[in-house]
């Protein structure tokens, strides 16, 4: 959590690898990230799951194969993906709209399918960048209530956000960058500093 600027997104690319921490050690899933050699930097990132703000779906590609192609691009059998997808798609409430296109579908149904697609292959850790920030607040706080099921399944997450009224309603762990320096961590903490 913090305002713009704060270390929200650069935090989370360390997470993924994506830039290397100045300073520091970055473990994830017990591995030192800066001892990770390169070539086993994907191997890493397939254990994750990452969700963004922007949804970053495929435009000419149904729902079902937008969740599919998380489990193509990693060698997932056929039957293993029909399998999986309309369960995930299930989970996140798009049970019965697998063939529509993502121009078809609300802000708040993309931002499932992003969901479906980053939690089909069920990661260690999902990461999601500002996932209520295009949507209006009671899409938002659906898409809340999806992330904290995942949780429930095992899948830590990990969320970036300076959405206030999201921090308070969840109740979770709460860490708090400020110029990226971390400034605050509660396990149970809401928006703002408790006196």
């Amino acid at each position: 959590m913090g305002s713009s600027g704060s270390g929200k997104s650069t935090f989370l690319r360390l997470i993924l690898r994506e830039e290397r921490a100045s300073h520091g050690q970055v473990h994830v899933l017990g591995k030192d990230l800066a001892r990770l050699s390169n070539w086993k930097v994907p191997q890493m990132r397939r254990q994750l799951g990452n969700v963004f703000q922007d949804f970053r779906l495929l435009p000419n590609k149904t729902v079902a194969q937008n969740v599919a192609f998380a489990q193509e691009v990693i060698g997932k059998s056929k039957g293993d993906i029909r399998k999986s997808v309309p369960q995930v798609l299930d989970l996140v409430g798009l049970g019965g709209k697998e063939d529509r296109m993502p121009g078809e579908l609300s802000g708040g149904e993309q931002q499932r399918v992003a969901i479906a697609r980053a939690f089909v292959n069920r990661p260690k850790l999902l990461i999601a960048d500002e996932p209520t920030g295009n949507l209006d607040p009671q899409t938002s706080v659906g898409i809340m209530k999806l992330l904290d099921r995942i949780n429930r399944t095992g899948t830590t997450v990990v969320m970036a956000t300076h959405d206030q009224q999201i921090v308070d309603q969840m109740r979770k762990r709460v860490i708090e960058l400020e110029k990226g320096r971390l400034v605050r961590d509660q396990s149970r903490g809401v928006y703002g500093y408790q006196h």
